[in-house]
């Protein structure tokens, strides 16, 4: 490997990593835009367009505790690289799939692969980055965030509508091949000293028991709540949960070290980060079938549709990345939560007369809360624990943003669809077969599409706003307690590595 003088290599780092953490949340962003036109070109269900988002979500958070620990052990650049060759051949199968099924098993190998990207990120940030630079690093990062949120609906919107929802994942390809090359010629490969064995058992009861609670929640109004093979999935999910931490406990070298939990920072900023995922980001599947299921909006009207919340979210997350240096984390993570969580609350009142302006206050809160609170997720994450395991440190935080978005999508999910059965059956005498699963999966539109009269069409217009409204209301309330919880927990004391904000007084 060409030796880089370490000034550039850090900004090689920073460029990269941005890169990487880009490509990986525009997927979900892209991907959201896109989902009514996958619906219709594979005739795909609300489970199927749920797993679409969840599949990728559920890799993975099931294998980032692992990438984070392979790289401390293997070294975070090579682990980086090798994440990056899974998940840039995983999209280019993603875009040949011309079944659900088939896309959604190649979004799962896609998330394999941002597991090995997303857990090494803030990490190899972390080796590079220290004193004022660290906080400016984090910013970036922030910032970077925030911009693939914001454009990812607009790009969404022109690839789809221009040239097919496949080309959302091929574009990955090139851009993929040339950041690999560019990682193993500009970074350093770094790694612990004294590497921990991978923990197999841990990796197995924590993948299979996230497995199972996703596909519980999912599958639960199809299958019914009461069937053997739902009771079987969440009773499986609660038992491999609990075989976890017991191995966790027991394991001298766990995947996720559960001491940490003793720490009360820990906790706090784990929680922030599970329910800004849970509540905001979740809801953008269901935004995104509002947008163009009931107000009919095209891929790209929808896409711009979504800018003043997604702008406000890349501009804001650089002064908050400033302001880290200044102002104590705890207030800028319980601050943008609470904003999130007001942003929500305005956007709850959504009738079947509603334009999209009913939104736009809403979309702006959001945009800037989650501007404020993202840096702030990332520089905590890595601060709470000691410089040889950021990996771990990293891995555990981006898991309990992507379970919060697995849970969140098919929690939020679960509500929707009860709610729109219920609503359909409260005002058609004898709701036709398939109605309830179109109007959730592609809104009134979708009903339209399959023919049903226009009694039946009005109808699903109403079920869909009223269980719409309904959990944006969970969410707004999922924001609030995330943001009572940032201001409680998150305290300097726990921090083991600088992040050259304020001290707190230790009361």
């Amino acid at each position: 490997m060409i030796r880089v003088p370490a000034m550039e290599r850090k900004w090689w780092t920073l460029v990269l990593v941005s890169v990487a953490t880009f490509m990986l949340l525009l997927d979900v962003t892209v991907v959201n835009v896109a989902l009514p036109d996958i619906q219709r070109e594979l005739n795909a269900s609300l489970s199927s367009l749920q797993w679409v988002v969840d599949a990728y979500s559920l890799m993975l958070a099931a294998f980032l505790l692992t990438s984070g620990s392979l790289g401390d052990r293997l070294g975070r650049r090579r682990v980086f690289t090798i994440g990056f060759g899974v998940f840039t051949f995983a999209s280019f199968l993603c875009g040949i799939a011309q079944t659900p099924t088939l896309l959604n098993l190649a979004r799962g190998l896609q998330g394999i692969g941002g597991a090995g990207m997303f857990a090494t990120s803030l990490a190899l940030i972390g080796q590079e980055f220290h004193g004022k630079d660290r906080a400016t690093a984090f910013g970036v990062w922030g910032a970077t965030v925030g911009g693939a949120v914001a454009v990812g609906p607009l790009v969404g919107g022109v690839v789809t509508q221009s040239l097919g929802w496949e080309w959302i994942f091929f574009v990955n390809v090139p851009i993929g091949i040339a950041a690999m090359a560019l990682t193993e010629r500009k970074i350093v490969n770094v790694s612990a000293q004294d590497p921990e064995p991978i923990d197999f058992p841990g990796l197995v009861t924590f993948s299979s028991g996230l497995f199972l609670l996703i596909f519980g929640l999912i599958r639960g109004n199809p299958e019914g709540w009461g069937s053997p093979l739902i009771l079987a999935c969440l009773i499986g999910a609660a038992v491999m949960l609990a075989l976890f931490i017991a191995i966790e406990r027991r394991s001298d070298h766990p995947m996720l070290d559960l001491t940490l939990f003793r720490k009360a920072a820990f906790n706090g900023v784990s929680a922030v980060a599970f329910f800004l995922s849970a509540g905001m980001f979740a809801l953008f599947l269901y935004l995104t079938i509002y947008m163009q299921g009931v107000l009919d909006y095209s891929p790209l009207e929808a896409g711009l549709r979504f800018l003043p919340l997604t702008v406000l979210g890349f501009v804001v997350a650089p002064v908050s990345g400033a302001l880290s240096h200044r102002v104590p984390i705890r207030i800028l993570l319980g601050t943008g939560l609470t904003i999130v969580g007001l942003g929500l609350l305005l956007m709850h009142g959504v009738s079947v007369d509603s334009t999209w302006t009913t939104l736009l206050v809403g979309f702006v809160l959001a945009g800037i809360g989650i501007g404020t609170t993202n840096p702030g997720i990332g520089q905590a994450a890595i601060a709470v624990v000691p410089v040889e395991k950021s990996g771990m440190g990293s891995g555990i935080n981006t898991t309990f943003r992507q379970v919060g978005i697995a849970t969140g999508v098919a929690g939020l999910g679960a509500v929707f669809q009860g709610r729109v059965d219920s609503k359909l059956n409260e005002q058609l005498p004898k709701v036709p077969a398939g109605l309830g699963e179109a109007v959730a999966s592609g809104g009134s539109r979708a009903a339209t599409e399959l023919g049903f009269h226009v009694r039946a069409t009005h109808a699903a217009d109403v079920a869909f706003v009223s269980a719409f409204n309904e959990i944006i209301l969970i969410a707004a309330i999922g924001s609030f307690l995330g943001a009572a919880l940032g201001f409680w927990l998150v305290r300097s004391r726990d921090f083991v590595q600088p992040t050259d904000g304020p001290s707190e007084p230790a009361g």
